[in-house]
Protein backbone atom coordinates (compact mmCIF):
# COMPACT_ATOMS: atom_id res chain seq x y z
CA UNK A 1 0.00 0.00 0.00
CA UNK A 2 1.41 3.39 -0.95
CA UNK A 3 1.01 6.43 1.27
CA UNK A 4 1.46 9.73 -0.52
CA UNK A 5 2.69 11.52 2.62
CA UNK A 6 5.17 8.87 3.81
CA UNK A 7 8.75 9.60 2.66
CA UNK A 8 9.94 5.98 2.65
CA UNK A 9 10.97 4.37 -0.61
CA UNK A 10 10.21 0.72 -1.34
CA UNK A 11 13.88 -0.01 -0.61
CA UNK A 12 13.49 1.62 2.83
CA UNK A 13 10.41 -0.46 3.56
CA UNK A 14 12.07 -3.69 2.43
CA UNK A 15 15.10 -3.00 4.63
CA UNK A 16 12.87 -2.40 7.67
CA UNK A 17 10.79 -5.51 7.02
CA UNK A 18 13.96 -7.59 6.73
CA UNK A 19 15.20 -6.21 10.04
CA UNK A 20 11.86 -7.16 11.63
CA UNK A 21 12.04 -10.64 10.15
CA UNK A 22 8.86 -10.42 8.08
CA UNK A 23 8.20 -10.30 4.36
CA UNK A 24 5.32 -7.80 4.23
CA UNK A 25 3.67 -5.08 6.27
CA UNK A 26 0.57 -7.29 6.55
CA UNK A 27 2.64 -9.84 8.50
CA UNK A 28 3.22 -7.20 11.18
CA UNK A 29 -0.48 -7.57 12.07
CA UNK A 30 -0.63 -11.37 12.15
CA UNK A 31 -1.41 -11.35 15.88
CA UNK A 32 -4.49 -9.13 15.35
CA UNK A 33 -7.59 -11.38 15.05
CA UNK A 34 -9.27 -11.33 11.63
CA UNK A 35 -12.62 -10.31 13.16
CA UNK A 36 -11.03 -7.10 14.42
CA UNK A 37 -9.59 -6.08 11.06
CA UNK A 38 -11.27 -3.60 8.69
CA UNK A 39 -11.97 -5.36 5.43
CA UNK A 40 -13.25 -2.43 3.42
CA UNK A 41 -12.06 0.99 2.38
CA UNK A 42 -12.16 3.84 4.85
CA UNK A 43 -15.51 5.62 4.85
CA UNK A 44 -14.10 9.08 4.34
CA UNK A 45 -16.02 12.01 2.85
CA UNK A 46 -14.88 13.68 -0.30
CA UNK A 47 -12.27 16.42 -0.02
CA UNK A 48 -13.61 19.76 1.18
CA UNK A 49 -12.41 23.29 0.69
CA UNK A 50 -11.28 25.29 3.71
CA UNK A 51 -14.56 27.23 3.71
CA UNK A 52 -16.59 24.03 3.52
CA UNK A 53 -14.69 22.58 6.48
CA UNK A 54 -15.28 25.73 8.53
CA UNK A 55 -18.98 25.76 7.61
CA UNK A 56 -19.30 22.10 8.55
CA UNK A 57 -17.82 22.55 12.01
CA UNK A 58 -19.70 25.80 12.59
CA UNK A 59 -22.94 23.88 12.02
CA UNK A 60 -21.83 21.22 14.48
CA UNK A 61 -20.91 23.89 17.03
CA UNK A 62 -24.27 25.58 16.63
CA UNK A 63 -25.92 22.45 18.04
CA UNK A 64 -24.32 23.12 21.44
CA UNK A 65 -26.41 24.95 23.99
CA UNK A 66 -24.43 27.62 25.85
CA UNK A 67 -25.48 27.52 29.51
CA UNK A 68 -25.00 30.27 32.07
CA UNK A 69 -22.60 28.50 34.40
CA UNK A 70 -22.97 28.70 38.18
CA UNK A 71 -20.97 25.49 38.68
CA UNK A 72 -17.56 25.67 40.34
CA UNK A 73 -16.02 23.03 42.56
CA UNK A 74 -12.46 24.04 41.74
CA UNK A 75 -12.98 25.10 38.10
CA UNK A 76 -14.72 28.33 37.19
CA UNK A 77 -16.16 30.17 34.21
CA UNK A 78 -13.69 33.06 33.88
CA UNK A 79 -13.16 35.77 31.31
CA UNK A 80 -10.23 35.39 28.93
CA UNK A 81 -8.98 38.76 27.60
CA UNK A 82 -8.76 38.64 23.80
CA UNK A 83 -5.13 39.69 23.83
CA UNK A 84 -4.13 36.38 25.43
CA UNK A 85 -4.68 34.10 22.40
CA UNK A 86 -3.00 36.73 20.22
CA UNK A 87 0.15 36.67 22.37
CA UNK A 88 0.04 32.88 22.77
CA UNK A 89 0.35 32.51 19.00
CA UNK A 90 3.44 34.69 18.66
CA UNK A 91 6.50 32.79 17.49
CA UNK A 92 8.95 34.34 19.95
CA UNK A 93 7.11 32.57 22.78
CA UNK A 94 6.69 29.31 20.90
CA UNK A 95 10.35 28.42 20.48
CA UNK A 96 10.80 24.82 19.52
CA UNK A 97 10.69 21.79 21.83
CA UNK A 98 11.80 22.15 25.45
CA UNK A 99 14.12 24.81 26.88
CA UNK A 100 17.22 22.63 27.30
CA UNK A 101 19.16 24.74 24.79
CA UNK A 102 18.91 28.33 26.04
CA UNK A 103 20.46 29.81 22.89
CA UNK A 104 17.34 28.83 20.89
CA UNK A 105 14.73 28.88 23.66
CA UNK A 106 14.84 32.38 25.12
CA UNK A 107 11.15 33.02 24.47
CA UNK A 108 10.06 29.91 26.35
CA UNK A 109 12.55 30.51 29.15
CA UNK A 110 11.49 34.13 29.57
CA UNK A 111 7.78 33.46 29.94
CA UNK A 112 8.44 30.60 32.38
CA UNK A 113 10.64 32.93 34.43
CA UNK A 114 7.94 35.60 34.43
CA UNK A 115 5.30 33.00 35.35
CA UNK A 116 7.45 31.79 38.26
CA UNK A 117 8.01 35.34 39.47
CA UNK A 118 4.31 36.17 39.49
CA UNK A 119 3.31 32.91 41.20
CA UNK A 120 5.78 33.51 44.01
CA UNK A 121 4.30 36.98 44.44
CA UNK A 122 0.79 35.52 44.51
CA UNK A 123 1.64 32.84 47.10
CA UNK A 124 4.24 34.81 49.06
CA UNK A 125 6.65 31.85 48.90
CA UNK A 126 10.25 31.90 47.69
CA UNK A 127 10.24 29.56 44.71
CA UNK A 128 7.90 28.38 41.96
CA UNK A 129 8.59 25.61 39.50
CA UNK A 130 7.82 25.93 35.78
CA UNK A 131 4.26 24.58 36.36
CA UNK A 132 2.68 21.13 36.43
CA UNK A 133 -0.06 19.17 34.71
CA UNK A 134 -2.95 20.24 36.94
CA UNK A 135 -3.81 21.20 40.50
CA UNK A 136 -4.51 17.67 41.69
CA UNK A 137 -1.15 16.23 40.60
CA UNK A 138 0.61 19.35 41.91
CA UNK A 139 -0.94 18.71 45.33
CA UNK A 140 0.06 15.05 45.18
CA UNK A 141 3.63 16.05 44.30
CA UNK A 142 3.60 18.44 47.26
CA UNK A 143 2.70 15.47 49.43
CA UNK A 144 5.70 13.56 48.03
CA UNK A 145 7.92 16.58 48.71
CA UNK A 146 6.97 16.41 52.38
CA UNK A 147 7.86 12.70 52.50
CA UNK A 148 11.23 13.36 50.84
CA UNK A 149 12.03 16.33 53.07
CA UNK A 150 11.20 14.81 56.46
CA UNK A 151 12.71 11.33 55.96
CA UNK A 152 11.60 8.16 57.75
CA UNK A 153 8.06 9.54 58.02
CA UNK A 154 5.34 7.79 56.07
CA UNK A 155 2.10 9.58 56.97
CA UNK A 156 0.38 12.65 55.52
CA UNK A 157 -2.72 14.27 57.01
CA UNK A 158 -5.32 15.63 54.59
CA UNK A 159 -8.24 17.82 55.58
CA UNK A 160 -11.59 16.21 54.80
CA UNK A 161 -12.70 19.63 53.50
CA UNK A 162 -10.33 19.26 50.52
CA UNK A 163 -11.87 18.90 47.05
CA UNK A 164 -12.74 15.16 46.84
CA UNK A 165 -11.32 14.90 43.30
CA UNK A 166 -7.97 16.18 44.53
CA UNK A 167 -8.19 13.80 47.47
CA UNK A 168 -8.56 10.83 45.10
CA UNK A 169 -5.43 11.77 43.15
CA UNK A 170 -3.47 12.24 46.38
CA UNK A 171 -4.60 8.79 47.54
CA UNK A 172 -3.54 7.24 44.23
CA UNK A 173 -0.03 8.71 44.55
CA UNK A 174 0.11 7.62 48.18
CA UNK A 175 -0.92 4.05 47.41
CA UNK A 176 1.97 3.45 45.02
CA UNK A 177 4.53 5.21 47.20
CA UNK A 178 3.55 3.44 50.44
CA UNK A 179 2.34 6.65 52.07
CA UNK A 180 -0.36 6.48 54.73
CA UNK A 181 -3.15 9.03 54.31
CA UNK A 182 -5.19 10.08 57.35
CA UNK A 183 -8.17 12.40 57.02
CA UNK A 184 -8.54 15.30 59.43
CA UNK A 185 -12.13 15.59 60.57
CA UNK A 186 -14.24 18.64 59.80
CA UNK A 187 -16.13 20.59 62.45
CA UNK A 188 -18.76 23.08 61.32
CA UNK A 189 -17.60 22.90 57.71
CA UNK A 190 -13.92 23.61 58.44
CA UNK A 191 -10.80 21.65 59.37
CA UNK A 192 -10.68 20.63 63.04
CA UNK A 193 -7.53 21.98 64.70
CA UNK A 194 -7.96 19.65 67.67
CA UNK A 195 -8.34 16.55 65.51
CA UNK A 196 -5.24 17.54 63.55
CA UNK A 197 -3.22 18.00 66.74
CA UNK A 198 -4.26 14.56 67.92
CA UNK A 199 -3.23 12.93 64.65
CA UNK A 200 0.14 14.75 64.67
CA UNK A 201 1.17 12.89 67.82
CA UNK A 202 3.55 9.99 67.31
CA UNK A 203 6.14 11.67 65.09
CA UNK A 204 5.23 9.86 61.86
CA UNK A 205 3.51 12.73 60.03
CA UNK A 206 5.51 14.25 57.17
CA UNK A 207 3.00 16.81 55.95
CA UNK A 208 -0.48 18.26 56.38
CA UNK A 209 -2.61 19.30 53.38
CA UNK A 210 -5.12 22.10 53.99
CA UNK A 211 -7.47 23.77 51.45
CA UNK A 212 -8.06 27.51 50.99
CA UNK A 213 -10.90 28.08 50.27
CA UNK A 214 -12.21 24.60 51.01
CA UNK A 215 -14.44 22.53 48.75
CA UNK A 216 -17.61 24.19 50.09
CA UNK A 217 -16.19 27.63 49.33
CA UNK A 218 -15.53 28.46 52.98
CA UNK A 219 -12.50 30.62 53.79
CA UNK A 220 -10.83 28.71 56.61
CA UNK A 221 -9.08 30.26 59.59
CA UNK A 222 -5.72 28.51 60.00
CA UNK A 223 -4.50 30.38 63.06
CA UNK A 224 -2.52 27.95 65.20
CA UNK A 225 -2.18 25.33 62.47
CA UNK A 226 1.34 26.22 61.34
CA UNK A 227 2.73 26.23 64.87
CA UNK A 228 1.24 22.84 65.65
CA UNK A 229 2.43 21.32 62.38
CA UNK A 230 5.98 22.63 62.66
CA UNK A 231 6.28 21.71 66.33
CA UNK A 232 5.51 18.15 65.24
CA UNK A 233 8.31 18.32 62.65
CA UNK A 234 5.94 18.21 59.67
CA UNK A 235 5.40 20.50 56.67
CA UNK A 236 2.30 22.61 56.05
CA UNK A 237 0.90 22.28 52.52
CA UNK A 238 -1.92 24.47 51.23
CA UNK A 239 -4.12 23.64 48.25
CA UNK A 240 -5.36 26.98 46.91
CA UNK A 241 -7.60 28.46 44.23
CA UNK A 242 -5.06 30.69 42.47
CA UNK A 243 -7.27 33.70 41.73
CA UNK A 244 -8.52 33.90 45.33
CA UNK A 245 -4.99 34.56 46.58
CA UNK A 246 -5.35 38.11 45.26
CA UNK A 247 -7.60 38.97 48.23
CA UNK A 248 -6.91 36.27 50.85
CA UNK A 249 -3.95 35.80 53.16
CA UNK A 250 -1.15 34.15 51.23
CA UNK A 251 0.09 30.65 52.10
CA UNK A 252 3.31 32.27 53.30
CA UNK A 253 1.33 34.48 55.71
CA UNK A 254 -0.32 31.37 57.13
CA UNK A 255 3.13 29.83 57.64
CA UNK A 256 2.85 27.24 54.86
CA UNK A 257 5.95 25.53 53.48
CA UNK A 258 4.34 24.53 50.17
CA UNK A 259 1.44 25.89 48.12
CA UNK A 260 -0.16 23.94 45.29
CA UNK A 261 -3.34 24.02 43.29
CA UNK A 262 -4.90 24.76 39.95
CA UNK A 263 -4.39 28.05 38.12
CA UNK A 264 -7.44 27.55 35.86
CA UNK A 265 -9.19 30.39 37.68
CA UNK A 266 -6.63 32.80 36.20
CA UNK A 267 -8.61 33.37 33.02
CA UNK A 268 -8.49 29.90 31.47
CA UNK A 269 -11.56 28.71 29.55
CA UNK A 270 -13.31 25.64 30.98
CA UNK A 271 -12.78 23.95 27.58
CA UNK A 272 -14.62 20.73 28.44
CA UNK A 273 -12.11 19.94 31.18
CA UNK A 274 -8.74 21.23 30.09
CA UNK A 275 -5.95 21.75 29.53
CA UNK A 276 -5.45 23.55 32.82
CA UNK A 277 -2.36 24.33 34.88
CA UNK A 278 -0.98 23.11 38.19
CA UNK A 279 1.16 25.47 40.26
CA UNK A 280 3.66 24.48 42.92
CA UNK A 281 5.54 26.94 45.14
CA UNK A 282 7.66 26.41 48.25
CA UNK A 283 10.18 27.92 50.63
CA UNK A 284 13.81 28.15 49.58
CA UNK A 285 14.72 25.36 52.01
CA UNK A 286 12.70 22.88 49.93
CA UNK A 287 13.91 23.92 46.47
CA UNK A 288 15.88 20.71 45.87
CA UNK A 289 12.88 18.59 46.80
CA UNK A 290 10.70 20.30 44.20
CA UNK A 291 9.83 18.28 41.07
CA UNK A 292 9.99 19.65 37.55
CA UNK A 293 12.29 22.47 36.60
CA UNK A 294 13.09 26.04 37.53
CA UNK A 295 14.18 28.82 35.18
CA UNK A 296 16.60 31.48 36.38
CA UNK A 297 17.89 34.81 35.03
CA UNK A 298 21.58 35.40 34.35
CA UNK A 299 23.87 37.19 31.86
CA UNK A 300 25.50 35.96 28.68
CA UNK A 301 29.14 36.53 27.74
CA UNK A 302 28.25 40.01 26.46
CA UNK A 303 26.52 41.03 29.68
CA UNK A 304 23.01 40.79 28.27
CA UNK A 305 20.18 39.56 30.48
CA UNK A 306 19.30 35.99 29.56
CA UNK A 307 17.46 32.96 30.94
CA UNK A 308 18.49 29.38 31.61
CA UNK A 309 17.24 26.24 33.28
CA UNK A 310 18.61 26.52 36.80
CA UNK A 311 17.37 23.32 38.41
CA UNK A 312 16.09 20.02 36.99
CA UNK A 313 15.86 17.56 39.86
CA UNK A 314 14.53 14.56 37.97
CA UNK A 315 15.91 11.19 36.96
CA UNK A 316 16.83 12.16 33.38
CA UNK A 317 19.47 14.56 34.65
CA UNK A 318 20.65 13.16 37.99
CA UNK A 319 21.00 9.77 39.68
CA UNK A 320 17.62 8.05 39.83
CA UNK A 321 17.77 7.55 43.60
CA UNK A 322 18.33 11.30 44.03
CA UNK A 323 15.48 12.37 41.73
CA UNK A 324 12.46 14.01 43.32
CA UNK A 325 9.95 12.81 40.72
CA UNK A 326 9.60 11.70 37.12
CA UNK A 327 7.61 14.88 36.49
CA UNK A 328 9.45 17.13 34.05
CA UNK A 329 7.17 18.48 31.34
CA UNK A 330 5.33 21.61 32.38
CA UNK A 331 2.08 22.95 30.91
CA UNK A 332 4.04 25.40 28.77
CA UNK A 333 1.20 26.99 26.82
CA UNK A 334 -0.93 27.36 29.94
CA UNK A 335 1.99 28.82 31.90
CA UNK A 336 2.31 31.43 29.16
CA UNK A 337 -1.46 32.00 29.35
CA UNK A 338 -1.18 32.61 33.11
CA UNK A 339 1.80 34.93 32.75
CA UNK A 340 -0.03 37.06 30.18
CA UNK A 341 -3.24 37.11 32.26
CA UNK A 342 -1.44 38.17 35.44
CA UNK A 343 0.60 40.82 33.65
CA UNK A 344 -2.54 42.24 32.03
CA UNK A 345 -4.66 42.43 35.16
CA UNK A 346 -2.02 43.24 37.75
CA UNK A 347 -2.80 43.39 41.46
CA UNK A 348 -5.68 45.84 41.06
CA UNK A 349 -7.33 43.90 38.27
CA UNK A 350 -7.15 40.61 40.16
CA UNK A 351 -8.72 42.22 43.22
CA UNK A 352 -11.49 43.71 41.08
CA UNK A 353 -12.31 40.31 39.55
CA UNK A 354 -12.53 38.79 43.04
CA UNK A 355 -14.69 41.67 44.31
CA UNK A 356 -17.13 41.39 41.39
CA UNK A 357 -17.37 37.63 41.95
CA UNK A 358 -17.84 37.99 45.71
CA UNK A 359 -20.48 40.68 45.37
CA UNK A 360 -22.44 38.55 42.92
CA UNK A 361 -22.17 35.45 45.12
CA UNK A 362 -23.34 37.20 48.27
CA UNK A 363 -26.21 38.87 46.41
CA UNK A 364 -27.32 35.52 44.98
CA UNK A 365 -27.09 33.70 48.31
CA UNK A 366 -29.09 36.41 50.07
CA UNK A 367 -31.83 36.39 47.44
CA UNK A 368 -32.04 32.59 47.32
CA UNK A 369 -32.49 32.50 51.09
CA UNK A 370 -35.20 35.15 50.76
CA UNK A 371 -37.25 32.70 48.65
CA UNK A 372 -37.70 30.59 51.80
CA UNK A 373 -36.74 27.48 49.82
CA UNK A 374 -32.97 27.48 50.26
CA UNK A 375 -30.62 28.19 53.18
CA UNK A 376 -26.84 28.42 53.56
CA UNK A 377 -25.50 25.24 55.12
CA UNK A 378 -22.89 27.19 57.10
CA UNK A 379 -24.31 30.72 57.47
CA UNK A 380 -21.69 31.75 60.04
CA UNK A 381 -18.71 30.88 57.84
CA UNK A 382 -17.09 33.43 55.46
CA UNK A 383 -16.97 32.72 51.74
CA UNK A 384 -15.73 34.52 48.65
CA UNK A 385 -17.52 33.51 45.46
CA UNK A 386 -18.76 29.99 46.20
CA UNK A 387 -21.23 28.68 48.78
CA UNK A 388 -23.20 25.55 49.69
CA UNK A 389 -26.97 25.63 50.19
CA UNK A 390 -29.61 23.26 51.50
CA UNK A 391 -32.90 23.03 49.57
CA UNK A 392 -36.36 21.95 50.72
CA UNK A 393 -36.68 20.16 47.37
CA UNK A 394 -34.56 17.77 45.33
CA UNK A 395 -31.49 19.31 43.73
CA UNK A 396 -32.10 17.16 40.63
CA UNK A 397 -35.38 19.01 40.06
CA UNK A 398 -33.63 22.38 40.29
CA UNK A 399 -30.87 21.32 37.90
CA UNK A 400 -33.40 19.98 35.39
CA UNK A 401 -35.56 23.11 35.37
CA UNK A 402 -32.51 25.38 35.15
CA UNK A 403 -31.03 23.45 32.23
CA UNK A 404 -34.35 23.84 30.44
CA UNK A 405 -33.78 27.58 30.93
CA UNK A 406 -30.14 27.35 29.72
CA UNK A 407 -28.64 27.66 33.21
CA UNK A 408 -26.24 25.28 34.93
CA UNK A 409 -27.24 25.99 38.53
CA UNK A 410 -24.34 24.37 40.36
CA UNK A 411 -22.91 21.06 41.57
CA UNK A 412 -25.05 18.52 43.40
CA UNK A 413 -23.60 17.67 46.82
CA UNK A 414 -26.49 15.48 48.00
CA UNK A 415 -30.19 15.01 47.29
CA UNK A 416 -30.97 18.41 48.82
CA UNK A 417 -27.61 20.22 48.87
CA UNK A 418 -25.97 22.20 46.07
CA UNK A 419 -22.68 24.07 45.57
CA UNK A 420 -23.05 27.36 43.69
CA UNK A 421 -20.32 29.65 42.31
CA UNK A 422 -20.43 33.15 40.86
CA UNK A 423 -17.70 34.83 38.82
CA UNK A 424 -17.35 38.02 36.83
CA UNK A 425 -19.01 36.20 33.90
CA UNK A 426 -22.58 36.14 35.23
CA UNK A 427 -24.53 39.36 34.72
CA UNK A 428 -27.01 40.69 37.29
CA UNK A 429 -29.79 39.76 34.85
CA UNK A 430 -28.57 36.15 34.71
CA UNK A 431 -28.28 35.97 38.49
CA UNK A 432 -31.80 37.38 38.84
CA UNK A 433 -33.02 34.80 36.33
CA UNK A 434 -31.77 31.97 38.58
CA UNK A 435 -33.44 33.61 41.58
CA UNK A 436 -36.68 33.94 39.62
CA UNK A 437 -36.65 30.25 38.68
CA UNK A 438 -36.21 29.16 42.30
CA UNK A 439 -38.84 31.63 43.50
CA UNK A 440 -41.52 30.86 40.91
CA UNK A 441 -41.11 27.10 40.40
CA UNK A 442 -43.25 24.79 42.52
CA UNK A 443 -40.81 22.02 43.29
CA UNK A 444 -42.10 18.79 44.89
CA UNK A 445 -41.25 18.84 48.61
CA UNK A 446 -38.78 16.33 49.98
Amino acid sequence: MSHRYFPHTQADIDAMLERCGVSSTEQLYDDVPQELRLKKKYDLPKALTEKEVRDYFNKLGAKNTQLTCFAGGGFYHRYTPSVIPAILSRSEFLTSYTPYQPEISQGTLQYIFEYQSMMTELTGLDVSNASMYDGATATAEAMMMSIAATRKRDTVLVSSTLNPKVMEVVKTYARYHNVNILAIEAAGGVTSLEDMKGKLEGGKVAGVILPQPNYLGIIEDFNGFSDAIHEAGALMIMNCVASDLAVLKTPAEWGADIAAGDAQSLGMPLSFGGPYLGFLCCTKALIRKMPGRIVGATEDVNGNRTFVLTLQAREQHIRRDKATSNICSNQGLMALHTAVYLSLLGTGGLREVCEISANGAHYLAEKLEATGKMTLIYPDKPYLNEFAMKCDFKVDDLLRVCIENEILAGIKLSDNEILIAVTEMQTREEIDRLIEIVSNTKFPQL
